[in-house]
């Protein structure tokens, strides 16, 4: 019996945070944040999710932050 698993990304879930202000060049509604997360697979089905990863990018400045480096203003935007 031959098994087909491994792990495999999700499709990336985009999501403008508008009233979260960019700590670097303190634009508001400029940030945009992008959400990654791996699955483990067997015989093609994701069964459950093993990592996720999320960085976010100002349009403005195009400076990109880091989980670590969210203000609290950022994680209140994605946690909703």
């Amino acid at each position: 019996m031959i098994l087909f698993f491994g792990t495999r990304p999700g499709k990336p879930e985009t999501v403008q945070l508008l009233h979260a202000t960019c700590p670097y060049c303190q634009q508001k509604g400029s940030l945009t944040a992008v959400t990654n997360k791996n699955y483990f697979h067997l015989f093609w089905i994701k069964l459950f999710k093993i990592s996720k990863t999320t960085i976010a990018e100002c349009n403005h400045c195009k400076r990109g932050f880091y989980e670590n480096e969210f203000t609290e203003e950022m994680n209140s935007e994605l946690s909703k």
